[in-house]
């Protein structure tokens, strides 16, 4: 009872804050100027997305932060390593993306960061991650507790980690193209990493990254508000690369790395279908998909946006589920 107590508590701070940093930070951006260009490649209906303002990330990352600070300065919270870990991705790479972000809107266009140099910095974080990560005691394991399978990986296990946390922030970011497609995704994934860390109760700091899940719920509850169709506000890169950063870094910690595929299904069919599309058109010049990522492909079917979320939306909802029994349970 206890558990359900603090994690409605830490949902509904979440939720209070990012709804008052979001009515704070929504003008000045505007006031800023701080607009998304929107490229002429996508379908044409996203062209009159063109100025809204971006760098709406911010909405959902300081509440985590305000909120675990306050907690722990009323003795409520332990700040851990682990934690100090997930805080660390998480704040590391929305400070990448704030980056990225701000060069798309110094220089009106949807370059940024040059890709190579993105993703450098990207294994950068990843590799301070398993720096610390081995040095914490992290084991280097991979369990498919299903099948009865351990592996003991050793190095090869370092390898995996970098594959993982680039790989998560990447797909994760290639499915912020809707309004509120990736917002409500990631809602979904981590209430259920939420369920998870609870449940992990013999990892040090397992309490500490279940609230944090919690809060985050929150937070990204209340940054909806202003993110469903029509969007007030993008979350941008500074929200997506912390989203897929944060959200790889628990499922290492909590050793539910496998667990991941599942509840981030979505993203992870979002990523391959661009992936897909990329060798398709390079090696035989022809397309799978009308467009890709997959969310496109359905607009240029004629699907409207909200219909495209909703369904996207249970897909994740469904697949976060079952990635709780069978983190959980099996």
């Amino acid at each position: 009872m206890l558990i359900l107590a603090k994690s409605i508590l830490g949902l509904t701070l979440g939720f209070v804050l990012s709804i008052i940093i979001g009515i704070i930070i929504i003008p000045v951006l505007k006031q800023l100027k701080a607009g998304q260009s929107v490229s002429r490649l996508i379908n044409k209906r996203h062209l009159k997305k063109e100025g809204t303002p971006t760098i709406g990330g911010l909405i959902f990352i300081i509440p985590p932060l305000l909120a675990l600070a306050l907690l722990s300065f009323r003795h409520s919270l332990t700040i851990t390593s682990n934690l100090v870990i997930v805080l660390f991705v998480f704040v590391t790479y929305g400070i990448l993306g704030f980056i990225d972000d701000f060069l798309k809107i110094r220089y009106h266009n949807n370059k940024g960061i040059p890709t190579v140099t993105k993703f450098v910095a990207q294994l950068l974080i990843a590799v301070i991650f398993y720096t610390i990560y081995k040095h914490s005691g992290g084991s280097t394991s991979l369990e498919v507790t299903l099948l009865g399978i351990k592996w003991e990986l050793g190095w090869m296990y370092g390898l995996f980690i970098l594959f993982l946390l680039v790989g998560t922030t990447n797909a994760v970011n290639i499915s912020d193209g809707l309004d509120g497609l990736c917002g409500g995704l990631s809602v979904m994934a981590f209430l259920a990493y939420g369920v998870i860390s609870w449940g992990s109760d013999w990892i040090v700091g397992y309490d500490g990254m279940a609230i944090f899940s919690f809060v985050l719920v929150g937070s990204l509850l209340g940054f909806l508000l202003f993110n469903t169709h029509p969007a007030r506000v993008f979350m941008g890169d500074t929200g997506s690369l912390a989203l897929g950063g944060a959200l790889a870094s628990i499922a290492i910690l909590t050793h539910h790395e496998v667990s991941l595929a599942l509840i981030g299904g979505v993203f992870v069919v979002e990523t391959l279908s661009s992936f897909i599309q990329i060798v398709a058109i390079r090696k035989f010049n022809k397309k799978v998909f009308l467009k890709a990522p997959l969310h496109h492909h359905f607009e240029e079917l004629g699907w409207t946006e909200q219909d495209i979320v909703k369904i996207f939306w249970v897909a994740g909802f469904l697949l976060a589920m079952f990635g709780v029994v069978y983190g959980v349970w099996l």
